[in-house]
Order: structure tokens, then C-alpha cells, then sequence
């Protein structure tokens, strides 16, 4: 797999419901071969439910190339006290024909 050098290709997970990410993973398609998708805490969830309806409800040929999970060490904006929050990142690609 080949590093990324923008952020081009990646979808950030947040608040919005997970059809909008599932919309903007499919556009993302239409320009790019891999699309990048990240999410931290409680949106982890949202961004495998967005990638898997990917999968198996519009591109089907789509496959998880990697996925990198990992923890972020940050300072709390309200109690400036440190906190560690889990991480993903799922690649998936259309693979060559």
C-alpha cells in the first residue's frame, strides 16, 4: 500500500448521520481508486457501519485493504487534563481489473 501525501481521499467521521458518509465515500470513488476513511471515540462505529454498507449495498467489488487502529494521546479542552482516545482508519480500494 502506498502512503497518502494529501487528504485527498479521506473521509473524516463525525457527527452527521452515517448515509452522508456513505454518499461522500462513494463520490470520493468516482475521483480516486482508494478512499481513506477516519473516525475517533464514539464515531468509530459509524465509520464501519459507512463502509460497509459501501460493501455490500453499492460497490460490491470494494475491499478492505487495511485497517489501522491506534490511541491518541490529547489534552482536554474543558479539564486540560490529558485523555486517550482509540482511533480507525479503514482503506478501501476497487481492485485492479
Amino acid at each position: 500500500m502506498t502512503e497518502q501525501k494529501s487528504d485527498d481521499n479521506v473521509i473524516f467521521v463525525g457527527a452527521k448521520a452515517p448515509m452522508n458518509y456513505v454518499i461522500a465515500i462513494l463520490t470520493e470513488f468516482k475521483k480516486n481508486r482508494e478512499v481513506i476513511i477516519k473516525a475517533r471515540g464514539r464515531t468509530i462505529g459509524k465509520a464501519v457501519e459507512a463502509a460497509e454498507i459501501v460493501r455490500k449495498k453499492f460497490l460490491t467489488s470494494v475491499e478492505v485493504i487495511e485497517i489501522k487502529i491506534d490511541t491518541e494521546h490529547i489534552i482536554d479542552n474543558k479539564t486540560q487534563r490529558p485523555m486517550d482516545i482509540p482511533s480507525i482508519e479503514i482503506y478501501l480500494a476497487i481492485p485492479e481489473e
